[in-house]
């Protein structure tokens, strides 16, 4: 989960750091200054004053950062500090007291959001400090005041790479109050610095109004965010689905992930509107703990088997609010409640999880793919790559296609698609996010090239306009396709494609339609016909064990290529549902379809079926009397065999 970190528009923490020390001056960042253009990009407040937390008798110096050949600092200048450089508070630090989820108040921007995400890191110690590297070194000391030069930098996960975001301590105040988010101290400093390194990544600070608590636990963690609508799914209601969610919610939680929920707010009018159980609409709580909680007191609870769900969560205005069952027991701020009630008040709950792909540990961990895509337009329909979501149906293959593997009997699959977020910019305004999703297809096992006809759709997310969407399945064994979208054609924009499996899924994107032309193509030839094989089913196989039953696969050939299927444990009338695709470059050879059985030394042949693949034979189903090898050209073998066939002589067309 912890990569390598790649320097943020190419400054670098320690470099610049030191060259202050050296000219004993303050550090003024050249890409984020102390104007409205770092504040906004169409609103306006007026008597802004950027103050940093401790002034020192240091000259401000202004270092720009241009990329030299080897990575050099930039030219040094004077500057006048923008604003009037004051001090907020004489003794300064990151964290006083320690880090704590109640240390955060949401100022005025509206950003709940990001602030429930910072309560959430702040209850992991081994995220936030990630989040907030080096934190010793970046406290301020009073034993050694010249180390202070008024830099900082605070690393988040963006678009497959972390990021270290190097920022100057100049906050914006107003009457000499911090305007954004802000500690219960007033000399705490660490949510302030964070979410101006937030807002230097975004744009601005407005960017940062009405964002997506589940975009800031992503870029927090490098995990990977799970909506989940609790009024659609009727958690209220299923007491057997409200118990399962509960237990993904636990074991989320007892993993190391972070958690938000919220009320969703139906318009303008019913934001921030507060029920009668206390409780706020269009507020971003942060989980804080969830835990099964004995019932009784002492050495009673022991003995006790009964036990209740129980959620905590945090308001980021910092006000107690909850006044149902168990709230007289909780702090200011928080709010304690059965995880039946959680699910009768809240709307929507975000899950983020850490997806663990170390060897060592003792819990489950995943096999990771990452792959970078785009959306691209192009005037060629075979290379055009924004062709919208499945409702458009004569471009809906034009979009990017990858393919993966299920190598066990079934698997639960995780796949999350993010699109490469937007910088807000004065001249364009706040970056929209597109709506995207994704479909994924059950196709041939052989499949090596992009699909040009639609095959079964096995799953398929929610489309909508956020950054990244989540999907978790579980698929049978087989190959399959995943092709991310835009909701509507011809959007243009990259994203990120993870998917994670029990076993390496070997996914990779599908970018030839057909086999490629080789200088040997002349000499060996370049297939004439494609040809789909489908095997369905097959009945009245050979009894094989004292059980009457049988382990059948199916193995298909043509032209020395060979397919084969996963085995069907004990029947004689095998579901098989598989595909197989062949190039062929002599179509008057035959493709073979056999049955064999699996045993543990050595396998058993069933029967087979030869058949000619004709271009002009089109999806019609054959269900054919298995034969023998070779002349034994017999119908005596016991079961048949039903299949469909495809071919064309247009390669591109299967």
């Amino acid at each position: 989960m912890f990569s390598s970190v790649k320097p943020y528009e190419n400054q670098r923490y320690a470099s610049l750091k030191k060259e202050c020390q050296r000219r004993k001056q303050l550090f003024e960042d050249p890409l984020f200054p102390a104007n409205d253009d770092s504040l906004f990009y169409k609103s306006r407040i007026q008597g802004i004053q950027w103050k940093r937390p401790k002034v020192s008798v240091l000259v401000p110096l202004h270092l720009a950062t241009r990329v030299l050949q080897k990575g050099a600092l930039g030219s040094c200048c004077p500057l006048s500090s923008m604003g009037g450089d004051g001090e907020i508070c004489n003794d300064p630090h990151l964290f006083v007291d320690g880090i704590s989820s109640h240390d955060l108040h949401q100022g005025q921007v509206g950003n709940c959001w990001f602030v429930a995400a910072c309560s959430s890191l702040a209850s992991r110690e081994s995220l936030w400090q990630k989040v907030i590297p080096d934190w010793k070194e970046q406290e301020w000391n009073p034993e050694k005041p010249e180390s202070y030069v008024g830099i900082f930098h605070f690393q988040f996960w963006r678009f497959g790479q972390w990021l270290d975001v190097v920022i100057d301590d100049r906050l914006p105040t107003l009457h000499n109050q911090l305007i954004y988010c802000h500690s219960n101290s007033r000399n705490e400093f660490w949510c302030a610095l964070v979410e101006k390194a937030y807002a230097k990544l975004s744009g601005c600070y407005e960017a940062l109004d009405g964002g997506n608590t589940a975009d800031a636990l992503v870029d927090f963690t490098g995990g990977v965010s799970e909506p989940i609508d609790l009024t659609e799914g009727d958690y209220i209601a299923d007491e057997a689905k409200r118990n399962l969610l509960f237990e993904r919610v636990l074991k989320v939680h007892s993993r190391g992930g972070l958690i938000s929920c919220s009320i969703k707010a139906t318009s303008a009018a019913d934001m921030e509107a507060r029920l009668d159980c206390g409780l706020v609409k269009g507020h971003a709580y942060a989980v804080t703990d969830v835990r099964k909680v004995r019932l009784g007191h002492g050495l009673l609870s022991f003995f006790k088997s009964e036990k209740l769900d129980m959620i905590r969560m945090r308001n980021p205005w910092g006000e107690r609010e909850w006044n149902g069952p168990w709230s007289d027991t909780e702090k200011l701020g928080w709010s304690k409640m059965t995880f039946e009630d959680f699910c009768k008040y809240f709307t929507d709950i975000i899950k983020c999880r850490l997806i663990n792909t170390s060897y060592l540990s003792i819990h489950k961990t995943w096999e990771e793919a990452v792959l970078h895509g785009a959306w691209t337009r192009n005037n060629d329909p075979l290379k055009n790559r924004c062709g919208g979501c499945i409702n458009h149906k004569d471009t809906f293959l034009q979009n990017p296609q990858y393919v993966f593997d299920v190598k066990k009997a079934e698997d639960e699959v995780l796949i999350s698609i993010q699109q490469k977020p937007k910088r807000t910019s004065r001249k364009e305004g706040k970056g929209e996010n597109l709506a995207i999703g994704f479909d994924i297809h059950k196709v041939e096992l052989n499949r090596n090239y992009r699909m040009h006809t639609l095959q079964q759709k096995v799953a398929s997310s929610i489309y909508i306009n956020s950054r990244s969407v989540f999907l978790r399945t579980d698929l049978k064994e087989g190959r399959y396709v995943i092709i991310p979208t835009t909701f509507d054609p011809g959007h243009v924009g990259e994203f990120l494609l993870r998917i994670f499996t029990d076993v390496p899924s070997d996914c990779r994107e599908l970018t030839l339609d057909e086999p490629a032309h080789t200088c040997w193509s002349g000499m060996c030839g370049y297939p004439q016909v494609v040809s789909q094989i489908h095997v369905l089913a097959a009945a009245g196989l050979k009894n094989q064990d004292s059980q009457g039953g049988a382990d059948p696969y199916v193995i298909m050939k043509c032209e020395g290529q060979k397919v084969r299927s996963p085995v069907k444990k004990n029947t004689v009338s095998p579901e098989f549902d598989v595909k197989g695709l062949f190039y062929r470059k002599k179509p008057g050879q035959p493709i073979i379809v056999q049955i064999w059985n699996h045993n543990l030394i050595s396998d058993e042949f069933l029967g087979q079926v030869v058949l000619t693949g004709d271009p002009g034979d089109r999806q019609s189903v054959h269900t054919l009397h298995l034969q023998d090898k070779g002349n034994k050209r017999s119908n005596d073998l016991s079961g048949t065999i039903a299949v469909k066939l495809l071919s064309s002589n247009i390669l591109t067309n299967v």
